[in-house]
């Protein structure tokens, strides 16, 4: 259990939720049912043994918490997983109820492998993969401390043991930028320039492509040019 505040919450909560599911719990020192349901929602994740996580966020003296779940009544209760809320009640909840929600999300414990990737080091990373050679987040995390040392091909060798994914794809495409990866403000500019060329050359497709990526598919401009593309290929 933490108690977590308005400018811990980015990482005990939403960061540590894409390793394990965290139960944030918002209460007050005046909420009587509160007081009910704390001891229970405390007693029953402490018995998952890591398998969850679980946030305590006093609502008044972290009011930019409370804005961001719309918290109307006390105590509210939210699961957090991958950054994402997934779940959640309202009130106080028997201790049986209690239970039945919390382990619809208690995960396995943390295996060594999870451990050593969640430690973020290359010497763990690369003793995860020793002993689970496929693990496909051991991978993508070696593949990022390769790109940001300028290892490009080994980055690539190793993603290409693993399933495309978008973070995969994004990866690769900043390898075969290069040193154009990490600046996008002539993007519009590079992608007219390429769309000429596009259906020729291989290259060019390419590094439209790649361009697209790194713009990543929230960009408005990457629907725009997907499509321009489209009309020049076909």
């Amino acid at each position: 259990m933490i108690d977590v505040t308005d400018a811990t919450f980015e990482t005990e909560v939403l960061k540590r939720s894409e390793q394990v599911p965290v139960i944030v719990d918002l209460w007050a020192p005046w909420c009587g049912p509160c007081k009910t349901l704390s001891p229970i929602i405390e007693r029953v994740v402490a018995s998952k043994n890591g398998a969850v996580e679980l946030a305590k966020v006093n609502v008044d003296e972290n009011p930019g918490i409370a804005t961001a779940f719309r918290v109307q009544s006390i105590p509210s209760v939210y699961v957090v997983r991958n950054r994402e809320v997934v779940d959640g009640f309202i009130g106080a909840l028997p201790e049986k109820a209690v239970q039945e929600f919390v382990d619809r999300f208690a995960d396995k414990p943390p295996s060594e492998v999870d451990i050593l990737i969640a430690s973020g080091d290359e010497d763990s990373i690369r003793r995860a993969l020793e002993l689970d050679p496929d693990n496909e987040k051991a991978v993508v995390a070696l593949a990022k401390i390769l790109v940001e040392r300028g290892e490009g091909s080994e980055a690539l060798e190793l993603l290409a043991k693993v399933p495309e994914t978008p973070e995969t794809r994004r990866i690769a495409a900043m390898v075969r930028l290069g040193d154009n990866s990490g600046s996008l403000e002539d993007a519009e500019e590079r992608l007219n320039t390429l769309l000429d060329r596009v259906k020729q050359d291989e290259k060019a497709r390419q590094e439209f492509l790649d361009i697209l990526e790194m713009l990543g598919p929230d960009d408005e401009r990457t629907n725009h040019y997907r499509r321009a593309l489209a009309t020049r290929l076909y």
